[in-house]
């Protein structure tokens, strides 16, 4: 039996900090029920940018394929060909990250029909873990993703959203130029410690899930 292939996605720019350690962990969790992990870190891809509204995936001999040639082309023949999707952004202004945003865009509407009988042309459900996470409270933006969850759900396939909120944002808030009162920087600490741990393993369990 052939091993799953799992896509990892990391649409974070900080290496070792809140999101790219839940997917770390969420692609261990999928290795160790023996699937394949193949990683994407898209602040360190060639030049790309999201949906150019060319409408070239619209065409039939491209039917489910965005047309665009650029750093994010690898990505999506790679999810499309893949058992699962762990994509994870931090929250940026109320948003996921303009990186996410991009491949997101083009992930979504390659598959768009605009036919009320087919409207998408996905030939096969890829199931996803979406991650978010957020200096804010765990609940601020769960609007946000159930909207997410709802888009992939029908164009990409079965998606488990984990949400770890209050995060740690600097591992000494005492250095920067000015005061961020609107923290409390032992408070996020202690959550660190506590929390965030359970949050890994949530991620590894849900990746384990994914790959079985």
């Amino acid at each position: 039996m052939m091993s799953k292939k799992i896509i990892a996605v990391n649409a974070g720019p900080r290496m070792g900090w809140n999101t790219e350690t839940l997917i770390t962990e969420a692609s261990r969790g999928a290795e160790s029920a023996g699937a394949v992990v193949e990683r994407y870190d898209l602040f360190r891809l060639e030049r790309y940018t999201g949906c150019v509204s060319c409408f070239g995936c619209k065409r039939e001999r491209n039917k489910g394929r965005c047309v665009c040639r650029d750093g994010l082309t690898p990505v999506l023949d790679a999810i499309r060909e893949s058992d699962g999707l762990i994509i994870g952004s931090p929250n940026y202004l109320s948003e996921m990250t303009a990186s996410f945003r991009a491949l997101y865009e083009r992930l979504i509407f390659q598959n768009l029909t605009y036919n009320m009988e087919t409207p998408c042309c996905n030939p096969r459900a890829v199931p996803v873990l979406l991650i978010m996470t957020s200096n804010a409270p765990d609940t601020m933006y769960l609007d946000l993703l159930k909207r997410y969850q709802q888009t992939l759900d029908r164009f990409v396939g079965p998606t488990e959203v984990l949400v770890s909120g209050d995060t740690l944002q600097l591992k000494d808030y005492s250095k920067t130029d000015w005061p961020w009162s609107m923290f409390d920087p032992e408070k996020k600490k202690a959550r660190h410690e506590s929390v965030f741990p359970r949050e890994c393993q949530k991620a590894f369990d849900l990746g384990a899930a994914l790959a079985r």
